[in-house]
């Protein structure tokens, strides 16, 4: 990106401090992202031995005292295994134990031997760190990666570059949220994982020029709400009717479900005179026939499953154990316990797109009580494989004497459903031209989309970014400051501040002073020790709703 972005999300100690040391991975103020790499079955991110090389020569670097411990031709491998003690490194036969360690290759790209991205051998830019678990059981594989060059391993790997340049770019600021804003983290050592339990990243082996480009015309730009990062959930099919956030999730730290709300999640029709689907007759007539939505085009549109009783039975007797760990079912059944002949499953709790939140299993020995979109969609599996989404309406099939002959559910969507969906996205880019601005609007309500907000006291702060028609304006919401001082593209400007001490925020309008296109913006830390929280604002022009457009 080449300037300086400093904000309070830049996580401070990602960058090893490798300035200072002779290993030559020097490494700027960008954002970095820590991505723990998997295995080939996209599982296991705890290793034993891990092989890696670099397409240039690389450099060994102890990660606690910077020094260079080898420099390695190009090509060469270097094999690294855990044990007690440390870390065992082997280059050609030779080699010694080590603590933590970083590899960079400052001139290529660095590789893992034996691992796999869509079928090509997988490589990565940035620096390989490696950093064994406090119990000494493995070792993690992380790769540090600057933000941009991160998202270009993303974007074309969870959406199709047929979608078009606008969906993608929505993708990119989803994706960009998401790495900056994760829902959970599951591991101290890294922000996420590179597979589906965040978001796909297979390396630069698997970039696309199309989704580059997406990436680059968002460069520094996130979605807002309330002048702080959105947590921008996405998944595949929506089935034409998002779901609010809290009938999808439970509280990360708590457990509780549902979750409080966020009010920038909340279910959203394709359609504005799609009713709201929160009962079996609406879901029932909505989720058995293909009513146009953005999400037509989904092979996951519309689906169906069918079990025999006895069948359905042997499931439950697996998935409602399994599931129990997750606080979700109730009463908890033993393991390879007899869960009765079915009777009846009937939906208790549906959300606004029909999704079901909670349904109770009637059997021949008692109910069972299975609650949130993921248990459920894992409690109901078929062949081994849950429900594409939990947005379903069960129908039992009776013979004359009342007894179920077979269970059938009809469903819609492919995920959680909760936020943008990438099917409909794609249909909005391409069939509704719609620009990527308002895609990331009609899925994530009430938002706006500018720079990473800051908070400029002792250093001034630049920040680049993508305008994509050349306007835009700067947001001030804490200042007692009486100017700010800032630089655009390579000319200083002042600007009076005006906010009386009831006003939330401040704007300033830039739009003459940007261009379309790629900007640049300092602002000068303000005189006489005081601060100011700002960020910039893009402004569109405003025209239709995509769902009035439809």
């Amino acid at each position: 990106m080449g300037n300086k972005i400093r904000t309070f999300l830049v996580i401070i100690g990602l960058f090893l401090s490798l300035i200072l040391c002779n290993c030559a991975y020097a490494v700027n103020s960008y954002e970095i992202v820590r991505v723990g790499i998997t295995d080939n079955n996209f599982q296991n991110v705890l290793r034993q031995e891990v092989t890696v090389f670099g397409t240039a020569e690389c450099e060994v670097c102890d990660r606690e005292s910077h020094r260079v411990i080898a420099k390695v031709p190009a090509e060469t491998n270097i094999t690294i295994r855990n044990t007690e003690g440390g870390l065992h490194l082997s280059v050609k036969g030779h080699g010694g134990k080590s603590k933590d360690v970083v590899i960079i290759c400052p001139q290529g790209v660095l590789g893992v031997q034996g691992l796999n991205r869509k079928g090509k051998q997988a490589l990565y830019h940035g620096a390989f760190e490696l950093v064994q678990s406090q119990d000494r059981q493995g070792f993690y594989l992380i790769n540090l990666v600057e933000l941009q060059e991160y998202l270009k391993g993303v974007v074309p790997n969870e959406m199709p570059v047929s979608f078009g340049l606008e969906a993608l770019k929505a993708q990119a600021v989803a994706a960009r949220n998401y790495v900056l804003t994760p829902r959970t983290q599951a591991y101290k050592e890294f922000n996420v994982v590179d597979s589906v339990a965040s978001q796909v990243y297979f390396g630069a082996n698997t970039e696309e020029d199309l989704a580059t480009r997406a990436v680059m015309e968002t460069d520094g730009i996130v979605a807002l709400y309330n002048n702080e990062l959105i947590l921008a959930l996405y998944s595949s099919t929506a089935g034409g009717y998002t779901e609010s956030y809290a009938n999808a999730f439970s509280d990360p730290k708590t457990k509780i479900f549902p979750s409080p709300t966020k009010p920038y999640l909340r279910a959203v029709p394709d359609k504005s005179d799609f009713e709201p689907l929160d009962s079996d007759e609406k879901a029932k007539a909505f989720y058995e026939v293909k009513i146009p939505s953005f999400d037509i085009e989904s092979p996951y549109y519309r689906w169906s499953k069918e079990w025999s009783p006895k069948e359905l039975e042997e499931v439950l007797k697996t998935t409602l154990v399994a599931q129990a760990k997750t606080g979700f079912v109730y009463p908890i059944p033993r393991q390879g316990e007899d869960i009765g002949a079915i009777k009846d499953i009937k939906v208790m709790k549906r959300g606004e797109s029909g999704k079901i939140m909670e349904v109770e299993i009637l059997t021949s020995r008692g109910c069972y009580t299975v609650s949130k979109e993921l248990v459920i969609r894992r409690v109901f599996q078929k062949n081994g494989i849950s429900l594409p989404s939990a947005n379903a309406v069960f129908d039992k099939k009776l013979d004359n004497y009342g007894n179920v002959t077979s269970i059938v559910i009809y469903g819609g969507g492919f995920g959680h459903g909760v936020g943008m969906s990438q099917f409909g996205a794609g249909y909005m880019s391409n069939k509704l031209k719609q620009p990527y601005y308002n895609i990331l609007r009609h899925y994530y309500q009430g938002i706006n989309l500018g720079t990473m907000p800051v908070t400029v006291n002792g250093e001034d702060v630049t920040q680049r970014f993508w305008a994509p028609i050349g306007r835009a304006q700067i947001v001030i919401t804490n200042t007692n400051a009486g100017k700010l001082a800032v630089n655009i593209n390579g000319r200083d400007h002042e600007f009076p501040i005006a906010k009386t001490v009831f006003q939330r925020e401040y704007k300033i309008d830039i739009s003459r002073y940007i261009d379309d296109g790629f900007n640049t913006i300092t602002f000068y830390a303000p005189t006489l020790g005081r601060s100011v929280n700002v960020y910039v604002e893009l402004v569109e022009r405003y025209g239709k709703s995509a769902s009035q457009n439809y």
